[in-house]
């Protein structure tokens, strides 16, 4: 006996073998690895509701979009000919920062902080003066070169992008782009039919006995068809040689914002339904083979749902509600 303490017969004290050793680091690292997937996972959900902006370096001009959080940040980069990211968590960042600016001791998250603050105003349109930006085209990527300052240092950063994958390609640009495209097509069929309704209603009132009182207010009957000949004929050229890094206005941001907001929601629903179903359970799980037989209340229940009778209120037809007649409105033609 030593101590209070007492050693109970034939147990072994616990013992750290190189092989538990080893099983601890490889867990170790693939809950690193794990942390570090769900932080790029976030990054990029969070890059897809952020819109495209048109930007210019030198003279060229690209569409970019970017998301800076203080585990890392991402960007996305096109020149409509190829499209290139870069996603660095904060150990990359730290790494690059000692290496681009060795007078600057200031922690990751600041660096990111500062990273955010000059590029958000490039995105928005907003270039601040005191930052510059080159970039350079090598083979099969492309580099962004920034030079600004921090606590009255000089700061430098590189964005190192390399091509970005084609499913990268397909959420940010392709399907967003086919949504949005079929969004102004409803909404134009909506307008078109608007308009039907109001010449509608302007010849009623004409036939009515009112008056224009000012004959500049005049105009022709709504035709689609001529209204898709003229537009094909002389818009449609000058909106195809409008520059390729302004094909993004401010009205194309907003609806890509509502776009891939509503791209996300469905993506978290979905989600949220399969964790919730979860695996299907197997025969061994799912219950006895053989359940009990149903009760007569049961059995009686059952037959009485389904010997409904077809006349139920349930299953009437809706008739059509009765259009109401829409009001004159007054002034228009006094």
């Amino acid at each position: 006996m030593n101590g209070g303490h007492r050693r109970v017969p034939g147990a072994r004290s616990p013992v750290l073998t190189s092989c538990s050793l080893q099983k601890m680091c490889s867990w170790m690292l693939s809950c690193c690895l794990a942390l570090q997937m769900e932080g790029s996972e976030e990054l990029e959900s969070s890059l897809l509701t952020q819109p495209w902006a048109s930007v210019s370096f030198g003279e060229s001009a690209f569409l970019a979009k970017a998301c800076f959080r203080d585990t890392g940040y991402i960007l996305l980069i096109s020149d409509l000919s190829s499209v290139w990211y870069e996603s660095a968590d904060a150990k990359a960042v730290g790494q690059r920062s000692k290496e681009l600016n060795k007078r600057l001791t200031v922690h990751v998250s600041s660096f990111l902080h500062h990273l955010s603050n000059l590029m958000c105003p490039l995105l928005a349109g907003k270039p601040d003066n005191a930052t510059s930006f080159s970039c350079h085209r090598a083979a099969g990527g492309l580099s962004l070169h920034m030079k600004s300052e921090l606590s009255g240092l000089p700061f430098y950063w590189d964005f190192h992008c390399c091509p970005a994958p084609v499913e990268m390609v397909s959420r940010h640009l392709v399907r967003p782009l086919i949504r949005m495209s079929l969004a102004l097509q409803y909404q134009v069929q909506e307008l078109t039919s608007l308009l039907l309704q109001k010449d509608a209603e302007i010849e009623d009132y004409v036939e009515s006995g009112a008056m224009l009182s000012r004959d500049r207010l005049r105009t022709d009957p709504f035709r689609e068809e001529i209204f898709q000949q003229n537009f094909m004929a002389e818009s449609l050229p000058q909106i195809c040689s409008v520059e390729e890094g302004q094909v993004f206005t401010s009205a194309l941001r907003q609806l890509y914002a509502a776009v891939t907001q509503q791209e996300a929601k469905q993506a978290w629903k979905q989600q949220r339904l399969d964790d919730t179903e979860g695996p299907v359970p197997t025969a061994e799980t799912a219950g006895p083979p053989h359940p009990p037989p149903p009760s007569q209340e049961d059995e009686t229940a059952s037959s009485s749902k389904g010997t409904t009778p077809a006349s139920s209120p349930a299953q009437k037809p809706r008739l059509p509600g009765a259009k109401a007649k829409p009001k004159k409105a007054k002034g228009l033609f006094s």
